[in-house]
């Protein structure tokens, strides 16, 4: 097991931040980390890796404890903050060689890590710049072969596409998708397009408690709310007509186009069939709108958190 979390607390004087959460995740898991802000993520991740302690409760990294342990955690997690804290005034290059020494890489290995870097985060024609010249996107680049020079077992990632392009978001999470091959990875982000595009699985922290926990697929698909049907005839049908059909909660007209809602569970697709024939209408659409990762979010995160 690469990251286990059990019953961790944190508490900021009068504010706990982290309250009692416990969660664990194997080798190979792209897990996306989720909260909206002030829910307790980043402090998770602090503590995950050595840089803050906790109240109580532990955390282990591959069996390492982050409290009694932390140098030895630390030669085996990588870390991107969001604000990615760089020398600015160093050379690409050179800020490599430096992380090298921090993490006493061997010396004969040195060039081939820091060149092995260059190379997979594309910053060839970067190397011998100077980090304060370049882009936005090429500095998280930066940031990324500095959490993965020594080679980390687990990477933890905290907004590694915040303020990007969406040419340089892509090719980001290009390479994220393409470390992560053999490597835990823990992704914190507010772009649920990021998520959805890299995680196999979400975990959703608010007011410092966990509130989700599961494969992508299963939240996605889960009837925890009302399932929304679109449809446009040819032919003039009323509200009440469908409001008859039993399991619909709400009817929204805009024009010829209907917006149905049914409860949860419910598959009215065969009934709307069956009054089209009835009434000789021609269906001209019929969507099914599928949940979507930010309606989930927002369901579970406006929601107040119990004591």
């Amino acid at each position: 097991m690469s990251l286990q979390v059990s019953h961790l607390t944190k508490i900021y004087g009068s504010q706990r931040a982290v309250n009692d959460i416990s969660f664990s995740i194997q080798k190979g898991e792209i897990v996306g980390f989720l909260g909206p802000n002030g829910a307790g993520k980043s402090t998770t991740m602090k503590i995950a890796t050595s840089y803050l302690p906790p109240t109580s409760g532990s955390v282990l990294v591959n069996g390492l404890d982050v409290v009694r342990q932390p140098m030895e955690v630390k030669k085996i997690i990588g870390y991107l903050p969001e604000h990615n804290p760089l020398y600015l005034d160093m050379y690409v290059h050179e800020y490599l060689h430096f992380v090298c020494g921090l993490y006493k890489i061997d010396g004969a290995r040195v060039k081939e890590r820091v060149n092995e870097m260059i190379d997979l985060c594309g910053l060839t024609k970067e190397q011998n710049k100077r980090i304060e010249s370049l882009s936005k996107g090429y500095r998280q680049r930066v940031g990324l072969a500095q959490a993965l020079i020594h080679n980390p077992e687990v990477l933890i990632l905290d907004e590694p596409t915040s303020g990007l392009d969406p040419n340089q978001i892509l090719e980001i999470r290009k390479l994220i998708k393409q470390i992560s091959q053999n490597k835990t990875v823990i992704l914190s982000t507010h772009i649920m397009q990021e998520v959805q595009a890299l995680c196999d699985r979400v975990i959703v922290i608010n007011l410092g408690e966990i509130v989700a926990d599961d494969r992508l697929e299963n939240l996605l698909n889960k009837k925890g709310g009302l399932n929304t049907i679109v449809v446009e005839w040819e032919g003039e049908i009323t509200s009440e007509e469908l409001k008859s059909i039993a399991g619909i909660s709400t009817v929204v007209q805009e024009g010829k186009i209907f917006r149905i809602t049914s409860e949860s569970g419910i598959d009215i697709r065969a009934e709307l069939f069956r009054l089209s024939a009835a009434k000789g209408l021609s269906l001209l659409s019929l969507k099914q709108e599928g949940n979507t990762l930010e309606e989930i979010f927002k369901s579970l995160t406006t929601k107040e958190v119990v004591a």
